[in-house]
């Protein structure tokens, strides 16, 4: 997507949305007057409600997003923690595929003000100090396609250049001994996308579980959208991000005992 079309869309001015729409004006104009004709006097005729950019789409996106959230998903099942905490994933993606089959607690900074079942939400800031029931208080943590975010004020969060580290840290200290972490981020070449989100290298990744953790498995999603489960994140590929400028990377690490 180029510069200009994001500051359109940032306004609410889609200009693929756009071209896509006018161009099926006459079409739908053409279809309404045929169906009205076709319909019969069963129904009453209510207001218009033009759907123009729907008419080649597929059955639905399953883009990094899905594809996370579902593989995810199914490791927390497998595992069947005897407790799970989410920090900041989609609770209309991710949350969503673990409330059907088990309890979650959800932290994150923003606001949540519908009950949803089988999920306990608490509205908490890990920029700041964690409070001690939050220490060591779970054996299973996600936080996906998140951590990337800490720091850039883009939630209402308080402008902080390293909050990414700051947030990785107060996550590590969330997890009891011997627990797991599902954590994800976009990785590439490493950069700032400034208020958007962090890249990081696979590198950069990687390293942030070597001193205390361990790795237990590496996952990605190429710049296409597809995931490659469990590789050798030793491979020398590494170095190259496995190939990805806008990827994600998907760690599972297990917390030491010392």
């Amino acid at each position: 997507m180029s510069d200009i079309t994001h500051w359109f869309r940032i306004f609410g001015l889609d200009l693929k949305r756009f071209k896509n729409s006018a161009a099926r004006i006459v079409p739908f104009l053409r279809d309404r007057r045929k169906f009205r004709a076709e319909a019969g006097g069963n129904f009453a005729w209510g207001r218009q409600l033009p759907i123009l950019d729907e008419w080649n789409a597929t059955s639905g996106g399953l883009g990094a997003y899905f594809q996370q959230d579902l593989h995810v998903a199914r490791l927390v099942k497998e595992a069947a923690p005897e407790r799970h905490v989410d920090v900041g994933s989609r609770i209309d993606g991710f949350i969503g595929h673990l409330a059907v089959f088990r309890k979650v607690e959800v932290l994150d900074i923003r606001p949540q003000s519908v009950k949803i079942p089988n999920v306990d939400f608490h509205q908490l800031d890990l920029m700041e100090e964690l409070p001690p029931e939050w220490l060591e208080c779970t054996d299973s943590l996600s936080c996906l396609h998140t951590i990337e975010h800490f720091g850039m004020g883009r939630y209402g969060d308080p402008i902080d250049g390293q909050g990414h580290l700051k947030g990785l840290g107060q996550l590590k200290r969330m997890v009891a001994r011997s627990g797991t972490i599902y954590l994800s981020t976009p990785m590439g070449s490493q950069r700032i996308e400034f208020n958007a989100h962090r890249i990081f290298s696979a590198e950069t990744c990687l390293k942030w579980f070597e001193i205390g953790w361990e790795i237990i498995s590496f996952s990605y999603i190429d710049d296409d959208g597809t995931l490659h489960e469990a590789v050798d994140w030793a491979k020398p590929e590494r170095a190259g991000n496995f190939g990805c400028e806008t990827g994600l990377a998907i760690i599972v690490a297990r917390k030491l005992e010392a």
